[in-house]
Parts: structure tokens; sequence; C-alpha cells
């Protein structure tokens, strides 16, 4: 009788999900595969071997990745950090100043829906205020990763408007801004410019 025997890797599906694919340019469905040397008999996979490491493989045109491809923000995971690293800019800068001027909680509402979150309201500043400071640092720092140096500028200056909405602004409120330029990747030199042009261009 003749045995027919060998090695082969055999892949198996681990996980699923969406992410960014570099061949396609756009979110697509993947796989997470993960693969093992076997000893084959008949071509049938007998003995499990050594593993021979991961990838992810796109549903669409089949390309295989290392694990890191999956680091990269889907097109849905931006659209949805910057309306979230708004809202906590906002929340933040509310904090250091009056979080109860009627002036300030329009201003941080309006900040918000010109990011996209339409619903965004009075209760939802209300919930939002009662959120640790971490957490709010987090979501600026998330949003920061994503802009460009000129969306950054733009980001801050609409956090010193709700800051300026109840007045000039504080020691507490200046402070809170920088550490918001510093989250969203800006020097203290930068942030400092974009502070005060806006400050100059509310007067």
């Amino acid at each position: 009788m003749l045995l027919i025997f060998g090695l082969s890797v055999f892949f198996r599906t681990v996980s699923e999900g969406s992410f960014h694919c570099p061949q396609c340019g756009g979110d697509r469905a993947y796989r997470r595969r993960t693969g093992r040397r076997w000893f084959t008999l008949f071509f049938l996979p007998v003995i499990p071997l050594n593993r021979v490491g991961e990838a992810v493989e796109c549903r669409t045109c089949r390309t295989r990745f290392g694990v890191s491809v999956l680091r990269a923000p889907t097109a849905v995971q931006l659209a949805a950090a910057l309306p979230a690293g708004m809202r906590a800019a906002a929340t933040l800068v509310l904090r250091a100043g009056d979080p109860s001027d009627e002036a300030a909680l329009g201003r941080a509402v309006e900040v918000v829906q010109g990011y996209g979150e339409t619903r965004y309201g009075a209760d939802d500043v209300a919930a939002d205020l009662q959120l640790q400071a971490g957490f709010l640092e987090e979501e600026v720092a998330r949003a920061g990763g994503q802009l460009a140096v000129e969306a950054k500028e733009w980001f801050l200056s609409q956090a010193v408007r709700v800051g300026l909405a109840d007045g000039p602004l504080t020691e507490n409120e200046r402070q809170t801004l920088h550490r918001v330029a510093q989250l969203l990747g800006m020097s203290p030199a930068h942030a400092l410019g974009v502070i005060v042009t806006t400050e100059g261009a509310a007067r």
C-alpha cells in the first residue's frame, strides 16, 4: 500500500469584522486567520505541529496583511471620533468655567452640532458633565490623531469660543484649552496663537 504523507499549512478563521483595507482603499470586511503546520496523511491533516503566525485577509480583494493593519481606524470610526472629541473638549472647557451659564451651554451645543451630532442638546451636555476627565481627554486625543494641522486649529478655536461665551477666558479656562491643544498634538506656542487669534476675532 502506498502511503502519501507530507507537511502542509492550514489556516482557520478566529475572528471577523470591518477594517480599512490598504489595497482596496476603503472599509471592507475581513477575517483574521491563524495558521498551523500539520503532518498530513493522504493530504489530510493528522498531527498538529508549530504555529506559523496570523494574518488579516480582506474578504473583497483577498490580500493578506499583518494584524497591525487593524490599528488603522475605519471611515466609520473616524466619523464618530470627531463629534465625540468635540463633545469632550466642550465639556472640559465648560467645567473650567461656569457650566450653568446659558450662553456657554448654548455655544457648546452649537459647536457639537456643527461636528455632526445634530441631535445633541442640553440633556446631553448635562450627562457629559458627569463623565470622568480621563475619559474626556482620551476622546479629544483620539480625535486629534485623525486631524490635519488646519483642522486642529479649527477644533481648538471652537473650544475657545465655548470658553468665551460666558465672558473673557479665566486662567482655569486657559489652562484647560492648552491641555486640549496638547491632546490634539499642538505645541504650546501654536495653541497660544490660536487662542489669542480667536479671542481677538470675538471682540
